[in-house]
């Protein structure tokens, strides 16, 4: 049962929210610029460096991610505007006519100040938090002829809180998306780890295969010729088997789940779960292998995918090594039990290694570690050994209800 919205709808709210928010952002920046002119113009101030500085500011700011040219740093835009804004600061003592100052620039500047914080290098965002907070808390001073020096100093101490706080939420928003390029870099990375699974898991095992039957048939060649032909159409078969197989990795590379339902032969069905399990079974030993048997209890049909998925590719590495490693072997039994809401997946052979095999089909034990990992990760234990007798045994114990995290 799934108690959560889709993901498309998840999405979808997400970005008419931030649409919202943005467009109020831009909106109350606006204002807060005009009320800056208005100022300005009631006070009879020049009005040409004001409209100077917000105009730089607000293109600083407003200005789309995706048409932004590349060489419009979060540096550049947060350091012009703070130059300008610290450039009228140090004219103010000099020239009366620009001795003006209102929300707007204080908005603008912080704005940019959080901006460089958050995005900037570490260096470069010390440096422009410096100019940036520096503008801000000293604009204030701009007045210092027309009201007594403490008033001024009195002014810049709002200004002065106001910088450490958006400096702060720059930060806190920098260590999020350092958090977040990290959990992205994991799930990338768990991605890849999957897909290099499933290659091994699905295309090894039929190259496995292939290689074997190609050995056994050069061996045949010299005297039982009239054999060849199964072993060639069994060749043929786990050839393109394979490249089905590939055909289905790519698939989830580069289309996701539809484009794989697309990709597969043979309808919608999963590749990887209980019902391909017979199948696969009855295909090890053709043409010239040990017969596989199955012995399948009854099972429930709601066991979860992914338990499927790893029962299914524990008997599928199984078989694999057994051609790989016991290639002499006569018997080979895979047996599936469902009790206490554990599905205990067994595959046994007798063979005891003596026939050898192309070097290259042997492996490199990657595929018991990567079934240790998956069968691990949905609480269930893996152990691989000889049995008492002679031969080797894989047996697997997975949980077979559903867990709460998945609901």
């Amino acid at each position: 049962m799934n108690l959560l919205p889709a993901t498309d709808d998840l999405t979808t709210t997400r970005t008419r929210r931030q649409s919202y928010l943005r467009a109020v952002g831009s909106t109350t920046l606006l204002l807060l610029a005009v009320a800056d002119v208005l100022i300005a113009v009631a006070n009879g101030k020049a009005l040409w460096p004001v409209i100077l500085l917000l105009s730089l500011g607000l293109a600083a700011v407003l200005w789309p991610a995706a048409r932004r040219p590349a060489w419009l740093t979060p540096q550049l835009r947060a350091a012009v505007p703070a130059g300008v804004s610290l450039a009228l600061t140090v004219a103010a003592t000099t020239t009366e006519r620009v001795r003006t100052f209102g929300p707007g620039e204080v908005a603008v500047l912080l704005c940019l100040l959080m901006i460089a914080v958050r995005t900037c290098s570490p260096r470069w965002a010390l440096l422009c938090a410096v100019l940036t907070g520096g503008a801000v808390v000293a604009a204030p001073l701009r007045f210092h002829d027309a009201i007594a020096v403490e008033d001024a100093l009195l002014f810049t101490l709002p200004m002065a809180l106001l910088t450490g706080v958006f400096a702060g939420l720059g930060g806190y928003l920098r260590s999020l998306d350092h958090r977040r390029g990290v959990a992205v870099a994991e799930t990338r990375r768990a991605e890849r780890l999957a897909m290099a699974a499933d290659l091994h898991d699905f295309v090894a095992h039929h190259v496995t295969g292939i290689l074997v039957q190609t050995q056994m048939a050069r061996m045949m060649a010299a005297t039982e010729t009239d054999r060849l032909d199964p072993v060639l159409a069994g060749i043929e078969h786990a050839a393109t088997q394979a490249l089905d197989s590939m055909r289905v990795t790519v698939g989830i590379l580069r289309g996701g789940p539809e484009e794989t339902a697309r990709l597969k032969p043979g309808g919608n069905r999963p590749l990887g779960d209980l019902t391909a399990l017979a199948e696969l079974v009855d295909g090890f030993g053709v043409p010239t292998g040990p017969k596989a048997e199955l012995h399948l209890d009854p099972v429930p049909g709601t066991l979860p995918p992914e338990v499927q998925a790893a029962a299914f590719r524990v008997v599928q590495e199984a078989l694999t090594n057994v051609r790989r490693h016991a290639a002499d072997a006569t018997e080979v039994t895979v047996g599936l039990a469902h009790s206490d809401d554990t599905l205990r997946v067994t595959v046994g052979d007798n063979g005891r290694g003596g026939v050898p095999v192309p070097y290259a089909a042997r492996g490199g034990g990657f595929g018991i570690v990567g079934l240790t990992e998956r069968v691990a990760a949905l609480g269930g234990t893996l152990r691989a050994g000889p049995r008492d007798d002679h031969g080797w045994e894989v047996v697997a114990l997975l949980p077979a209800a559903r867990r709460p995290d998945r609901l």
